[in-house]
């Protein structure tokens, strides 16, 4: 490639991750009165053509994902309502190779494009499901639909989908009858952004799947998504794991306090074709075998100095207190979240950005005193920073700042908050490995005992 169409390629990739005035800023730290946000812009626009110093190419690519050390692969997946990449982490470290990733976010791709290599070679990159799926369209017929999903998903032995539970819609449904083309899991599901996982599933029939959700999926309309949801699969020819957990303790609904100082269940879902008999004896009740042989504690993730911004304000203070306060007199539990170093916190959600009520981390306030107080004012509690917030979800162990943060703390903390514990899927993607590795070997070869 000529070489200014090369460096102009280069840019257009961070570009797609950093803004123009991050990119002048970083390249003139290198070359002092060089670069700035409307020499990048002239660049970017064709406007002007100037040349990167070989220094300043190679600090360009730093900030981008590195291609794996390895080339190897033992296997392919999809990773469909991808946020910023918290399950594909896991199925990356069993040997994996992402090839279609589809995310509607913008903020979110960048995350995502700033942490994880994707080769155009093999992988695309989709921003909304439904435009592969088509079920935006009405008019399009459901065999039109498979044909565009099966020239547009590459093929695949997984599928990842952390997607979003919506209220079936009964409209959509009912104009479907009229037409006479509902039918099957069609029908039911049509309305949810499950029925776009189901169609996929449908004409890509990967060895196995794994969905993720929140806990509250399985309580929806008095269970009734759930039930359409597990029968969905079964008539796509998926056997589930733990589908037969009564109202007790359920495998499926994993706490991310086992693995990280957090209090977040989700339903976790994992398929694997039946055809393939490699689903056999496989729970995730043995998810455990994986969890860590140290928790970290909160404290482990917090940084020991921190920008005083993060402190809430006399202002915001005051209110969540006096709210709490409130809303305990009339026997509620709302209120805010006050946490030290040896806690396990709330459930850090994508309103955190707000006022950061659920997790307050204490710098010394004392109920014994007054509100007002010296004291208690100085020692206001803190938000967790947007790089705490990556520990606590597991992005990051702690003490590390590897995982990349290119967008606002407001945007951090949406995406963080929507995000899953990564070591959580971890540990799910390592029991799942080796029926993934059985369910892609030549049939003769599928005969494997499981530990």
């Amino acid at each position: 490639m000529n070489p200014e169409l090369e460096e102009l390629a280069l840019l257009n990739r961070v570009l797609e991750v950093y803004d123009q005035k991050f990119v002048g800023q970083y390249l003139n730290q290198m070359s002092p009165g060089s670069w700035c946000r409307e020499t990048v812009n002239r660049w970017a626009k064709g406007k002007a053509a100037p040349r990167l110093r070989y220094a300043e190419y190679r600090a360009l690519e730093q900030l981008l994902p590195k291609p794996p050390a390895a080339s190897h692969h033992e296997f392919d997946f999809v990773d469909l309502f991808a946020g910023i990449g918290g399950i594909r982490r896991g199925f990356e470290g069993i040997g994996g190779r992402c090839v279609f990733t589809s995310e509607w976010n913008a903020e979110a791709v960048k995350t995502y494009k700033a942490n994880y290599y994707c080769d155009s070679s093999h992988h695309v990159f989709n921003k909304d499901i439904r435009e592969i799926t088509l079920s935006n369209d009405d008019g399009i017929s459901e065999e039109a639909a498979y044909r565009h999903i099966a020239v547009s998903v590459p093929d695949h032995d997984v599928l990842l989908a952390g997607f979003p539970c919506q209220p079936f819609s009964i409209a959509g449904v009912s104009k479907k009858n009229a037409l006479g083309r509902a039918h099957g899991f069609e029908c039911k599901t049509q309305g949810t952004l499950f029925f776009d996982v189901a169609r996929v599933l449908a004409v890509k029939k990967p060895a196995a799947f794994l969905l993720e959700n929140v806990k509250n999926l399985k309580s929806h309309d008095r269970g009734r998504t759930f039930k359409v949801i597990a029968e969905t699969l079964d008539e796509l020819g998926y056997w589930v794991a733990d589908m037969d957990a009564g109202d007790g303790a359920d495998p499926k609904i994993i706490d991310g306090r086992h693995f990280v100082p957090q209090h977040r269940e989700r339903v976790i879902l994992v398929g694997f074709r039946k055809d393939l008999n490699v689903h056999e004896g496989f729970t995730l009740a043995d998810i455990f075998k994986h969890r860590p042989q140290k928790l970290p504690a909160l404290g482990d993730i917090l940084d020991t100095e921190v920008d005083p911004k993060y402190i809430l304000t006399q202002k915001l203070w005051e209110y969540l207190f006096n709210y709490a306060i409130k809303h305990k007199a009339k026997g509620n539990g709302f209120g805010y979240g006050l946490v030290s170093a040896d806690s396990v916190a709330r459930t850090l959600s994508a309103r955190y950005y707000k006022d950061g009520s659920e997790i307050l981390i204490d710098r010394g306030f004392n109920p014994n005193r007054p509100l007002d107080s010296r004291m208690n004012q100085k020692n206001r509690p803190r938000r967790l920073t947007p790089r705490e917030c990556a520990r606590l979800m597991g992005f990051d162990g702690p003490g590390e700042s590897n995982f990349r943060i290119p967008v606002s703390d407001t945007q951090a903390y949406k995406q963080f908050g929507n995000s899953v514990v990564v070591p959580v899927f971890a540990a799910v993607a390592k029991l799942m490995r080796p029926r993934i590795l059985a369910a892609t070997a030549p049939a003769k070869e599928r005969l494997l005992k499981f530990a």
